[in-house]
């Protein structure tokens, strides 16, 4: 690496990825803190784990029926200006939630706040490939998504913190935890306009001739990949590999939060813990996790390998799952959610590496989108699975067994179909190791 790429990426890194892990870390805390909510919220609404489940999940809905538009729109007026105002929006809805009165009410603020930050995810992820080469592309993402684990991790505590202020201002705990955890997004969403830098050409942090050589290298790179083939958006929306790496993401995703949004009620079944209790046990799975994102993020670029790595997270989730569904009630289903939480959160990077390794352009922007909205449609369905089983058995291991079928059809997708070579990985300009 020479000394003009070491500075600008050194650069780009410090600027875009510690307030790119801020948002994110707000973006998950607003979309999960219904998980620890439901402690009392459940009884307080008279909703049963089905119908919580199932409400909880519309989010997903408004997220799928939004998610391609919002990205197209982003590729169009900029990075920018779109991503605060998802910010902004889903902040607003947010701390809209602590009004819900029953299961329909609620059921549509989540919707609505799908709809709000529909975009945000895929925006970032599309945000990134206009900075970075693709050598860096699966430890950005690995790093950009650390922010979901910590967002559990500290979360955890800090939401259950708040719930303890029962009766604030005639308020439920729950009430307070949703409207204190809203506003920071909406600040945080008026920054964006002041941090975020369009493209490349327009960064006057960066030197001319930093600018220079990362327009030439990514020029270098699109090139290798339009080279092979290039797809316009609907083609690419329906190509083969697009479609085999939804269904991948759509099992990840459903057993991922499906055990996510009923952790803190499996571990309150493991003993009377208070809330904060709960918090703090709840941090556990997220800190592997969070370790786990991170190392398979950087060995993926190492190696320069993706597809395999990725088939070992999904092997790993598979297990985690299998074990908790099998100790269920015993303090062995904590280790087996911190092992599927490894397996959930190291799938992150390498997956998220493999669509730009053939899609540039408008193309890209729609099928990250495309990939991200499908893969979130198991929102919806890994909750209310895992509800519903809950309701019907009185246990939680029945839907864990079959979130795990669904982490071991992604691992077979992986292994079978997801060969996806990487054109840029060869581009000329590509400086050794």
């Amino acid at each position: 690496m020479d000394v003009v790429e070491s500075s600008a990426m050194r650069k780009i890194y410090i600027r875009l990825l510690p307030f790119a892990v801020l948002c994110y870390f707000f973006a998950y805390i607003d979309r999960i803190n219904v998980s620890f909510a439901a402690l009392t919220m459940r009884g307080d609404l008279g909703m049963s784990a089905a119908a919580f489940g199932f409400a909880t999940g519309t989010f997903y809905w408004g997220y799928f029926l939004f998610e391609v538009p919002s990205n197209i729109v982003m590729e169009k007026v900029g990075a920018r200006l779109w991503i605060a105002r998802i910010m902004i929006t889903w902040g607003i809805l947010a701390g809209a939630t602590a009004f819900a009165t029953g299961e329909v009410s609620y059921g549509i603020i989540r919707f609505l706040l799908g709809v709000a930050e529909a975009g945000f995810f895929p925006g970032i992820i599309l945000y990134f490939t206009y900075w970075f080469p693709a050598r860096h592309h699966a430890r950005i993402v690995a790093g950009f998504l650390m922010g979901l684990p910590i967002a559990v991790a500290l979360g955890a505590p800090v939401s259950t913190g708040l719930m303890s202020f029962q009766g604030l201002f005639g308020l439920h705990g729950w009430q307070v935890m949703y409207l204190a955890e809203a506003i920071p997004t909406v600040f945080l969403g008026l920054a964006t306009l002041f941090v975020l830098t369009d493209k490349p050409e327009q960064a006057a942090w960066l030197t001319t001739e930093e600018r220079s050589w990362l327009a030439a290298r990514l020029l270098s790179e699109r090139k290798a990949k339009d080279a092979v083939q290039t797809f316009t958006m609907w083609r690419a929306m329906v190509d083969p590999k697009v479609l085999l790496l939804s269904l991948n993401y759509l099992g990840i995703v459903t057993a991922s939060l499906g055990m996510l949004i009923f952790i803190p009620q499996i571990i309150k079944s493991l003993g009377s813990f208070s809330n904060m209790t709960v918090g703090w046990l709840t941090m556990i799975p997220y800190i592997c996790g969070a370790i786990a994102m991170f190392s398979f993020g950087y060995i993926s670029d190492v190696m320069r390998e993706r597809r395999w790595n990725l088939l070992f997270s999904c092997v790993l989730s598979t297990i985690g799952l299998v074990i908790a569904g099998l100790t269920m009630g015993t303090w062995w289903a904590l280790v087996g959610m911190s092992i599927a939480a490894m397996g959930f959160y190291g799938s992150k990077g390498p997956f998220w590496a493999m669509p730009p390794m053939f899609l540039t352009g408008t193309a890209a922007a729609a099928t990250i989108a495309w990939i991200n909205s499908i893969g979130n449609l198991g929102g919806f369905f890994g909750p209310w699975y895992v509800g519903f089983m809950r309701d019907q058995t009185g246990s939680f291991a029945g839907g864990l067994f079959g979130l795990a079928i669904l982490s071991l059809v992604s691992a077979v997708v992986c292994a079978m179909f997801l060969h996806i070579p990487d054109p840029a990985s060869d581009a000329k300009t590509a400086p050794a190791e």
